[in-house]
């Protein structure tokens, strides 16, 4: 079934992308959760319009998130953590104490929209996280987890 998305869905799709997903998946979750529709003739006719309507407000919104992109380049964070004497944290460090660090930087960026590859850091050194600002645009940044 071909259904027009009314949001992102991670893995699926973007606002506004046409895809086409199985019947039961549209139909019992998607369109239920208002976040898909059925993508009938005249849905892609509005749809289409809507899409010229709103590409230049996403050409603006785009290039606001390559500049917040290239200010992220040069961030360096560094994030205190209690370790034991080997270097182990006691927990762990996530996106949530990324996304605190960044906001101490002056950046407000969503927790949802920053990836550390296994999700969390249980050792003290330094690590890269990915920042996704756009759906085209994604930032890395570096942090490093210190012992306090």
């Amino acid at each position: 079934m071909e259904i027009i998305l009314k949001q992102d869905i991670d893995g699926l799709g973007y606002k506004g992308d046409i895809i086409t997903v199985k019947d039961g998946y549209a139909r019992n979750y998607l369109i239920p959760k208002e976040q898909a529709i059925i993508a009938t003739e005249s849905a892609k006719k509005i749809h289409e319009e809507n899409k010229r309507q709103r590409a230049h407000k996403e050409e603006k919104i785009k290039n606001e998130a390559e500049e917040i992109a290239s200010k992220l380049a040069d961030v360096n964070i560094k994030i205190g953590a209690k370790t034991s004497s080997s270097g182990k944290i006691f927990g762990s460090v996530n996106t949530i104490q990324i996304a605190e660090a960044l906001r101490k930087e002056g950046f407000d960026i969503d927790r949802k929209h920053i990836s550390i590859e296994g999700d969390q850091v249980k050792e003290v050194g330094k690590y890269k996280a990915t920042v996704k600002l756009h759906k085209e645009v994604k930032a890395e940044i570096d942090f490093e987890i210190i012992a306090e």
